[in-house]
């Protein structure tokens, strides 16, 4: 017997997440739409209540041609533009549409990233329907658990800085916040690569029993921490040099007046961001592959020597003997 996959253990998974993102690049491309659409509808009643007041008025100058924080507190004052929470709710609620999106088609996109080929829209969608309630009920355990520590956490973090507010050192407090703050992003960077993992493995290997998931992707992630926490990291380093670059480009390229070029900017930034996440997801189904998939093993058929067949011996009938008589 041959076991297969041998080959597959020796892949980096930051590089081969990287190609799975970079051969399914329509994936980006359909959440940025998506994001962008639902961005249109949240900000309509803004737009609306705005319109109202601000479309024939000169004082609107001051925020078409750069941004008054005075101005935009102003406008939010007037009766005109109405209470507040009709111009927030629409955008919280296509938020949640948002987050459900993302339970909806993030199945597909694993499936897609384990294959091998270009996954037919039919199997996309055929993924997604099938692991909705499963990723639901992931993503809710993983906002409880990641919710409970990071409040620990920020808990703790206040009190030591707190602690230290009362020495004589002024520079400590800052510094120890920093460091808490990088701590803390580490300990939540571990845990959604738990949960990742634990996505991935219900949609790769269709498992029903989403506790099972978990148990099995707990062991995989804090097991393998630094090979995964590592490669997380270098992904989410990648995104804020993006962030970075965009609001310097934002400062340089962009004058106060051109809407339209900070409209593209903003929307290049977003794309360019959908980047590193995606990464990271290609990064969990590959060690899923490598790691956590169960390996095939190839039987072999077992040749045998045939054993030559001698043919029966010919039973030998005895003669009579006639006896001779004299004469």
């Amino acid at each position: 017997m041959q076991t297969l996959f041998s080959e597959t253990k020796k892949r980096n998974v930051l590089g081969d997440g990287l190609g799975m993102v970079l051969r399914n690049k329509r994936y980006i491309v359909w959440f940025w739409l998506l994001n962008l659409v639902l961005a249109w509808f949240g900000t309509s009643s803004f737009r609306k209540s705005a319109d109202a007041i601000m479309e024939h008025s000169l004082y609107s100058d001051r925020l078409v041609h750069g941004f008054d924080l005075a101005v935009m507190f102003d406008l939010y004052a007037h009766p005109e533009f109405g209470p507040m929470k009709s111009s927030t709710t629409p955008a919280v609620l296509l938020a949640v549409v948002f987050f459900f999106s993302i339970a909806l088609f993030m199945p597909g996109i694993f499936a897609g990233y384990a294959s091998t080929y270009r996954l037919p829209r039919e199997d996309f969608f055929r993924a997604c329907g099938r692991n909705l309630w499963r990723f639901i009920r992931l993503m809710i355990i993983a906002g409880i658990v990641m919710g409970i520590l990071a409040g620990i956490l920020f808990a703790i973090n206040g009190a030591i800085v707190g602690k230290a507010g009362e020495s004589t050192n002024e520079v400590l407090p800052f510094t120890l916040r920093v460091i808490n703050f990088f701590l803390i992003f580490l300990v939540m960077t571990a845990l959604r690569i738990w949960f990742d993992l634990a996505e991935a493995d219900v949609v790769l290997n269709d498992q029903r029993a989403v506790r099972k998931s978990i148990a099995f992707a707990f062991r995989h992630a804090f097991g393998s921490l630094p090979r995964l926490l590592s490669s997380y990291v270098v992904a989410a380093i990648v995104a804020g040099i993006i962030l970075v670059g965009g609001l310097w480009c934002w400062l340089r390229l962009v004058p106060s007046a051109g809407i339209g070029r900070a409209f593209l900017l903003i929307q290049l930034i977003a794309l360019l961001l959908l980047i590193p996440r995606f990464w990271q997801r290609g990064i969990t189904v590959s060690y899923w592959q490598q790691m956590m998939l169960a390996p095939v093993v190839a039987v072999e058929p077992v040749t045998t020597t045939p054993v030559p067949v001698l043919p029966e011996p010919t039973p030998v009938v005895p003669v009579p003997v006639t006896p001779v008589t004299g004469t």
